[in-house]
């Protein structure tokens, strides 16, 4: 009977007990309601009307849908021209970057060369350089070859194998190419196939599970970005504003364009900046992300498990 007892409290070997499954359970509960309630409280206060924000009794849930917030946002952000220019400036040099970090690794897993480790050694040097330290060299380069302002300043660094992150994306590739087994790509030689042929018939293909990965911690990286792309799209050239733009700086600059577009009359107040208007901002400006996150999770989940099966 204790053996039992014992049993269901503290589990055994096949099955986790009573005390276990209640202390995970608890442990994902708390994590999940740390994420969780930031969205929350920023949800419900976005559809909150000014009264409702003055209104001491009212705190999670509004009395009234105030839908205004939103349209407002939307207004004051351009969002769907914004979404559209923030999804080039992210996708482009994801694009690039994916293709050229599978190039790469796929010549440094599969090729023996001279100075091979150092070329390796010097790419991951690339990742350990805190950014901080080439912002204002980058931006000075960029300045002298005019890429301020335009997308080459993200797109040329991605094509070169030099964008965000670019030693990561490698090092992943990297060790999806290296269990390949040698007698498949020996196989292809004899068939008279080209080291490109063979790339493209047989890398390419097997490596999909780590492209997905790639393009999408990419894609991520580059949407999240802030401070290069206000360094380098955010300034202003030859006394114009530059075309390109993205959410997360429309976020930045939310109060000043809110006053352009909804001034404060002298006798109504109705139109000023409250916490209920830039949470709607907020979560328009995280949208797009977590939509997308959403739909790929099974996908990414998927593509990492494959990345991880190696050959002979």
């Amino acid at each position: 009977m204790k053996n039992k007892i014992r049993n269901k409290l503290l589990g055994g070997t096949s099955r986790r007990g009573i005390i276990g499954s209640t202390i995970i359970y608890f442990l994902l509960i708390s994590i999940g309601f740390i994420y969780l309630y930031p969205l929350l409280h920023m949800l419900s206060t976005s559809l909150m009307s000014l009264s409702d924000l003055l209104d001491s009794s009212i705190r999670w849930i509004p009395s009234t849908l105030y839908w205004t917030n939103f349209r407002n946002a939307f207004i004051v952000m351009n969002y769907w021209e914004t979404l559209a220019r923030h999804v080039i400036i992210a996708a482009t040099p994801a694009i690039l970057q994916t293709a050229m970090c599978s190039l790469t690794a796929y010549g440094f897993a599969r090729f023996k060369f001279r100075g091979k480790i150092i070329l390796m050694g010097i790419m991951l040097l690339t990742f350990v350089i805190p950014p901080q330290i080439l912002m204002m060299p980058t931006f000075l380069l960029y300045t002298d070859l005019g890429l301020i302002g335009t997308l080459y300043a993200f797109t040329l660094p991605a094509l070169l194998g030099q964008g965000l992150q670019s030693a990561v994306m490698i090092l992943i590739f990297y060790q999806f190419y290296k269990p390949i087994p040698d007698a498949l790509l020996e196989a292809a030689e004899i068939d008279g196939a080209s080291q490109l042929r063979i790339y493209i018939s047989l890398g390419i293909r097997s490596a999909i599970p780590a492209i997905i990965v790639v393009f999408t911690f990419s894609f991520v990286f580059y949407w999240n970005e802030t401070y290069l792309t206000n360094l380098f799209l955010g300034n202003r050239v030859g006394g114009a504003s530059t075309v390109w733009t993205t959410l997360l700086l429309e976020l930045e600059r939310f109060q000043a364009s809110h006053a352009a577009f909804f001034p404060v009359g002298a006798s109504s107040q109705a139109n000023r900046l409250n916490e209920a208007v830039t949470f709607s901002g907020t979560l328009l400006a995280i949208a797009p992300l977590v939509l997308l996150a959403g739909f790929l999770q099974k996908y990414l989940v998927e593509s990492i498990d494959g990345a991880g099966i190696t050959g002979e």
